[in-house]
């Protein structure tokens, strides 16, 4: 595995929770914690977003994603998801969803600007040979909804989030790529 590249922490790192809150699980059927993510869901592949399934958090009011890989070499982990205003009564995402800002499904959700400036997911792109890269699925448990348009960037929703956290969970996904594309 490459060194950590980025100096700056993961969001799930840099927020806090409430006090005793619970653990949210986030999985995903398409890879098992810490397993190989698909190549489909890759940018070397199809690009779609996979599915992912978490536990219900009691007095969610919405839940918000961020999704990073510390292992980029870059300055900060890079930002291949983020999600705000999912619904408290949903507990999944399917395969593939819209990279619309407004994906419509599920209802009231908006999705931010990725590193790679673009809305919705961003696929697994590590450089070939810099080796296995670390994904992390955080998902986050709000009081209320989120104030903030798609146009936002991940210091815009962790701003957002700060105080509203009642719980967190979190799904490792790995990827390399080994030949030149």
């Amino acid at each position: 595995m490459p060194e950590h590249s980025s100096g700056e922490s993961i969001a799930i790192l840099r927020l806090d929770a409430r006090p005793n809150a619970p653990a949210i699980r986030v999985t995903s059927p398409a890879f098992s914690p810490d397993g190989m993510i698909p190549l489909r869901n890759s940018a070397y592949g199809d690009n779609w977003s996979p599915p992912l399934t978490w536990t219900a958090t009691p007095g969610a009011q919405s839940y918000a994603l961020i999704v990073e890989d510390p292992d980029a070499p870059r300055a900060e982990p890079f930002v291949h998801w983020i999600a705000w205003n999912i619904p408290g009564d949903v507990t999944s995402l399917p395969e593939n969803l819209s990279k619309a800002e407004k994906p419509g499904q599920p209802q009231g959700m908006i999705q931010g600007v990725n590193g790679a400036g673009e809305t919705g997911w961003f696929g697994p792109r590590p450089p070939a040979g810099h080796g296995v890269h670390r994904y992390h699925f955080q998902l986050f448990a709000l009081d209320g909804k989120l104030d903030i348009g798609p146009d936002a960037e991940l210091q815009t929703l962790m701003n957002a989030m700060k105080g509203r956290i009642l719980a967190e969970g979190e799904l490792v996904g790995r990827f390399e790529q080994k030949r030149p594309q």
